[in-house]
Order: structure tokens, then sequence, then C-alpha cells
């Protein structure tokens, strides 16, 4: 027995924000959840005090948007039970008010909205908008009055935040070229009485202090997420400037890679102790930090992972959990360390196809190895390369992996140098060394597999998606590991990728390769598109039409260089999908094309999905 493609596509994803809301009759739970059978769309959900969840968001409507072309926080709950929220299609602000329909309260325009943030004791949200390549912090009356813009400062901006007194605005801002885990600044401004911000003064952060998230613990000062020891720890920062004090002085991340607007990784609770989510990309916890005593007392339970949402009140914690057995869900957590679950279910397969993962370091290089089924020695395996790259894959159910190991297919995960929840050494690591550290870190644990005895030298393949779809091509043409390697919407020439990609990455990689001019040797040496000709095995790629962070050319010019050297590739598109797979019929068909080239790269027999054509030239 095995798991089917069309188990992994309906618990595919997960909560990506969440909301705690305090009622006269208790504490309502509010969350967006992926639906894959419905287009793909993010539907907002909220869960009653009694245990009944509704449905706010009708069908049809998407509250997701494209700022940065990741997105951010996409909708903030009412008072009644409305909604305020960004639409996929239009990318508008819209207001729905209970047993209404959707409003817009923003003009059609080029604007797209994200990080939305309600300032308590205004009728109106705040946001995030960006216009082209310009972004700003505005007010949006709720009742769709003239939008006014608050700040005027940086190129990228979140974090927007009202201060108890209403009299100072707080936000997170930065530059090109940093990214924002390499430097951010924390700015305070007075809110003049046209709700316009004066000039502002940086209270934390630098070009090379990354601050993730703040938030006002008074009127003179704010708890903020930032990393000037190396790890992104909570320190207590004055709002007038001045030294911060860091309230966790350890090594350990109370924060991550900002990859989209409105992450939360801290929040207050009613006796002003702090809500915070911590730990290592091994390890995630939810615990709660006495500011005054530095005493942090875990409540997260028995739980792997805590995913950078987290909201408080009356006394208990919104927050999504996931453990290797069961998939995110949003739980309501008392701050004893009680706790229920309460989205819905999702149909899971017998626990005896679910792989026990085990953490292990092989050469310095972190990794987490998923066991197949049924296996009595080297077996074949496949590396998964995460995106980003600033990013990290943490020990959760992931029925992708479960799809291969219940077919006899090792996965290794790798958290290669620059992955995220290890400090700023370890994620440093990369800079300047983008396909090579990336590359040699995978190819470390795949020999280090096979040196344990637990992988077969001849079965051993690349894959990954975005960032980590750049490294699967790039192992392919820098290493002889790989027997073949699968690419999702995959980067092939960075030189090219950085010419024609979007504002927000148009500049990562000075940090990951080097700036240009001066460092175009490097791009020339390290593209696999301009050494394609030395694959070691083939490569299948995978790729939305829609994709605006990596354009299909990428692909398509790449898999041409394949076919003029005559190493083997097949390239699939699908219409519809922008960077990631959402639709249930796109995961379907790319895990049993995966599977077909495992299949044949592997000789192992596949009968039950679609045979895959390689061209070229074997």
């Amino acid at each position: 027995m095995s798991i089917r493609p069309i188990d992994v596509a309906r618990t595919d994803g997960g909560p990506q924000w969440v909301e705690a809301v305090a009622t006269p009759s208790g504490t309502e739970v509010w969350w967006d959840e992926p639906r894959p059978h419905e287009g793909g769309r993010r539907c907002v959900v909220r869960r009653l005090p009694g245990g009944s969840r509704v449905d706010v968001l009708p069908p049809g409507w998407n509250a997701r948007n494209r700022v940065v072309e990741y997105g951010g926080r996409s909708w903030r709950p009412l008072p009644g039970g409305g909604l305020v929220f960004t639409n996929w299609a239009d990318q508008r602000l819209y207001r729905l008010d209970a047993g209404g329909d959707p409003v817009a309260i923003t003009p059609v325009g080029t604007y797209r909205y994200a990080d939305l943030y309600l300032p308590p004791g205004r009728e109106e949200v705040w946001a995030v908008r960006e216009t082209d390549d310009v972004r700003d912090l505005v007010a949006v009356p709720l009742d769709g009055g003239r939008v006014r813009v608050i700040v005027k400062a940086h190129h990228f901006l979140m974090n927007p935040r009202i201060s108890p007194d209403g009299r100072s605005v707080a936000w997170i801002g930065w530059d090109h070229p940093n990214m924002p885990w390499d430097g951010t600044e924390l700015c305070v401004a007075e809110l003049r009485p046209d709700g316009t911000a004066g000039p502002h003064r940086v209270v934390a952060g630098g070009p090379r202090e990354s601050v993730a998230q703040a938030e006002w613990r008074d009127d003179t000062a704010l708890y903020a997420v930032t990393d000037p020891t190396g790890w992104w720890n909570v320190h207590l920062v004055p709002a007038g400037g001045g030294p911060g004090r860091n309230l966790t002085p350890m090594e350990l991340e109370f924060g991550s890679a900002a990859w989209k607007p409105g992450m939360t990784y801290m929040a207050l609770a009613d006796d002003d102790d702090l809500v915070v989510v911590y730990g290592t990309a091994d390890r995630r916890r939810l615990g709660v930090l006495d500011p005054e005593t530095g005493d942090l007392r875990e409540i997260g339970g028995t739980a792997t992972h805590w995913s950078s949402t987290v909201s408080v009140a009356d006394g208990r914690v919104a927050a999504v959990r996931a453990t290797p057995y069961t998939p995110l869900e949003v739980a309501l957590v008392g701050l004893d360390g009680a706790y229920e679950i309460v989205s819905a279910p999702k149909p899971l397969p017998d626990r005896a196809l679910l792989p026990t993962p085990e953490a292990m370091t092989i050469e310095d290089v972190h990794a987490h190895l998923y066991p197949p089924s049924g296996a009595t020695g080297p077996s074949p395996y496949v590396i998964f390369v995460h995106g980003g790259p600033t990013g990290h894959m943490p020990i959760v159910l992931d029925l992708e992996i479960a799809y291969f190991t219940s077919r006899g297919i090792g996965v290794a995960v790798v958290n290669y140098g620059g992955s995220t929840g290890y400090g700023r050494a370890y994620r440093e690591r990369l800079r300047h060394q983008w396909g090579v550290v990336d590359v040699q870190d995978c190819a470390k644990v795949a020999r280090g597999l096979v040196e344990l005895g637990r992988a077969d030298a001849s079965r051993i393949a690349v894959r990954g998606g975005s960032a980590g779809g750049w490294t699967t091509v790039a192992a392919l043409v820098h290493s002889d590991v790989f027997a073949g390697g699968v690419a999702h919407y995959a980067i092939t020439d960075p030189e090219s990728w950085a010419a024609e990609t979007h504002d927000f990455e148009s500049r990562y990689l000075d940090g990951l390769v080097g700036p240009l001019p001066e460092t175009r040797q490097r791009y020339t040496e390290r593209s696999p598109l301009l050494n394609a000709a030395r694959a070691s095995g083939p490569c299948l790629m995978l790729h939305g039409l829609e994709d605006a962070i990596v354009d299909v050319g990428q692909a398509e010019r790449f898999t041409a260089e394949l076919d003029r050297h005559g190493r083997p590739w097949a390239l699939l598109t699908f219409p519809g999908e922008q960077h990631g797979w959402r639709r249930e019929e796109t995961i379907v068909a790319v895990l049993e094309a995966e599977l077909a080239f495992y299949g044949l790269i592997f000789d192992m027999e596949t009968p039950e999905v679609p045979p895959l054509t390689l061209k070229g030239r074997a």
C-alpha cells in the first residue's frame, strides 16, 4: 500500500496567518487555509467559541496578494464578525460585513496591499501599499474614503504599529541591495495631526543587523526581534533611541527570514508576558517569556514545529503547529500548555506509511533523513533542496516526502549552509558562494548516506524548487554524485534571472554571488545553463506559465542546451500556476511525473503513474 498523489494534494500547504479574538462568549480563532480543490484559493475561516467553523470568505474570493510577489498578511477580522482582506483577482482591499457581500474600499489601479494592521481606536486599516517598485505605509478608511500615505521612507517596508497613546508609529524598513535578513532598520516617528509621520529615528537595526518584528511594550519602548549577536533574539528597545537589552541571550532563533511582510514570532499576553516562537530548524517551540526575569517556559508540547504566526487573546494563544505525523494545524493553546486543535482535520494515510525522520549532521551540514519503507540495505534516495535559498525545511509531516518513502525511495532534506534556523554565521556560509556551498553540502549528505550504508551510490537524485531548483541543476552540472534531477520552477542562469526577475529579489544575487558587472566571471562559471554539457544525468523541469518570479524561459533555455549537448530531459509546463503549485490537478500531475522520472533513472517499475518520455539522447 502506498500514498496516492491525491492524498498529497488534499493535505498540501497549511494555515498561513492566525488571529485570536476575544468576544463576550469566548475566544474566536481566525485563519486562512489553502483550497487546492477550489482552484488553489485561500479561504478565511472562523472558529466560534462553541466549536463550529464557518467559511468567512465566499466561494470565488481568494485572500492573497502579490506584494513583493510572495505576498504578505492578507486579512484581518473586524468587530462583529466582519473581515478586511486583499483579493487575488484585482489586488484591491475589500470589506466584508457579517451577512453581506465583499465591498471594495480601494480604487482600481496597479496597487497591491499587504501586511494589514488595524490600529486600535481608528476606523481604518494600515497596510504596505506597493505601486510598481514603490512601497509606502498607508491608511485606508474602512468605509472606502481617501487613502492616506503615512510613511514614505525606505524602498521596502513592513510591520506598521501605532503606539498605545496613538502619538507615534513604528515600522521596519530596508533598501537595496540588502534583503530583510541582511539588514533592516526599526524606525519610530511622531504622528502629525493629519495622520502622517514626521521625521523618523532609527532605534534598532542597521546594515548588518536584521530586525524581523517589533511590538510596542508601552509608549516608551518596543520589543524587537533582532540579531546583533548573530541570533534573532528578543530585545527591549527604547523608543527614543539608546542601547537596547537582550531579553533572550541564547543561541536560538526567535525569528526567521521575512519573505512575507506580516510574519509574527511574538505576541503580548494580557499579563505582560510575551508568547514566542523560537528554536532551531530542527525544532521550533512555542513558549512564554517573562521580559522582567528572562524566564522562558515552553508550552508547545510534543509539536516539532510552530509556524511564524502567533496571536493572543483572553490568555489563549492561536498558533500553527505540526509534528512528523500530523500536518500544519491551527491550535488554541492555554498559557498552561493545554491545547485543542481548532482547524478541520485532514484525511491522513495509515501511520504505518509515514516515515520517522532523523535529524542528523554530516560534515557540519544539517539534514533530516526520512528512511524508505521496507528498506533492508542501500536504497534509492532523493536529496530534497529547499527554496530561498534563505530558508529551511522543518521536521513536519510532509506527504510529498511520504509519497516517495512509501514506494521505497528514501528522502534526505538538506538544510545546507545558507539556511535559516542555525544563526547568522551558518546563514552567511552562502554569502558569495551560491552554487558552490549548497551544491557541496548536498553532495556531502549524499556521499555520507552511501558511507553509512543507507543509500545506493548509483541511485541518488536531487530535487528542489525555485532556489532549490537552482541547486538541483547546479548539482547536476557541477558534481558527479547524482543520477538525475527534478527542478521545480528553477533558476538556471543567474545573470539573466537577475535582469528579468521582480524588484524584491533583483539585488539578492549581490550577496549570494556578487555584484555585477564586477563578478561576472562567477556567474559564468556557476551558471547551469552555460555548463549544461556537463550534466551527470537526466533532468525533469516543471514550471508554471504565470510565474513572475522565475520566468519559464529559464527552464526552456536550459532544456534547449541539454538537448543541444545530447543530455536527456523533459519539460512540463502548467497554465494558471505561478511560483509554486496550488491547484489539485497540478499537484497530482507533478507528483506522477516525478515518480515516473525516478522510475526511469532508478530502474524501478512505476505502473501506477503515466509514463514519462525523456527527450535528447541517453
